[in-house]
């Protein structure tokens, strides 16, 4: 049967020197038969304080912590770590470029809630977790789910924000059933995690919620210095290009 390894990682920072300090995890045997997964670890690189405005975690708390290579976490993800078993974060790309700093390379089929939730929920205006934890009501339901498996649940927090994907995961399966219904839910949502998403509207900047598609037309110019001089997402980066050409 397949594991479904659900992870969430905070860091010294996001940049491309930063590196774990936390892991939250869990791995799905089946419905009833889930490991939890809540580990600090020790980095050697200092944590950035924009770093610790998010999650509050300072250099005292992980001081006396392991390496990530040491902990129970890890061994695990090495252990189920091929093309049956599924890996799955919200944003994912920034999450596995993470563990692959720590030598990690992926075997594992991909899932990534961000853009699985972009295509089955296009009327949402922002996709972010915590935004999503609200929209979907999610909230609501949390608090059982996070008895039943002895998680305190705090915002950007590893741990929390996992079982908060969780929830998601389950409503995004079902978004799923309803639309392509038929397939299996699973491998059609690890296939869209590799299909870009066409965005209809800017989310910032100075047309925020302006349709991409008419600016493209209107202010060309605006939209190459945006493609030469920021860093876009894939998604963005896909819609500009298709709408340019």
């Amino acid at each position: 049967m397949a594991k479904y390894i659900l992870f969430d990682t905070e860091t010294t920072g996001a940049g491309e020197n930063d590196r774990i300090i936390q892991v939250g995890a869990m791995i799905v045997h089946g419905r009833d038969e889930i490991e939890v997964y809540d580990e600090l670890c020790l980095a050697d690189v200092p944590i950035g304080i924009e770093a610790m405005e998010v999650h509050n975690i300072t250099p005292d708390v992980i001081e006396n912590q392991p390496l990530y290579a040491e902990l129970n976490f890890t061994k695990k993800l090495l252990e189920y770590n091929n093309v049956e078993n599924y890996l799955i974060a919200h944003n994912i790309s920034f999450d596995l470029s993470m563990i692959e700093k720590e030598g990690f390379e992926n075997h594992y089929t991909l899932i990534d809630t961000l853009r699985c939730a972009k295509h089955l929920l296009p009327e949402m205006p922002y996709h972010r977790l915590q935004y999503l934890r609200y929209a979907l009501e999610l909230y609501k339901i949390e608090g059982a789910e996070a008895a039943k498996l002895g998680i305190t649940i705090k915002a950007h927090d590893a741990i929390g924000d996992v079982l908060v994907m969780k929830l998601l995961l389950s409503e995004l399966v079902k978004r799923t059933q309803e639309k392509f219904p038929g397939e299996n839910p699973i491998k059609k949502l690890a296939e869209l995690t590799q299909t870009p998403v066409l965005i209809k509207t800017f989310k910032f900047g100075k047309y925020k919620d302006r349709e991409i598609e008419e600016i493209v037309k209107a202010d060309s110019g605006y939209i190459n210095w945006m493609k030469n001089n920021m860093d876009l997402d894939e998604d963005l980066a896909y819609t500009l290009e298709y709408y340019l050409n």
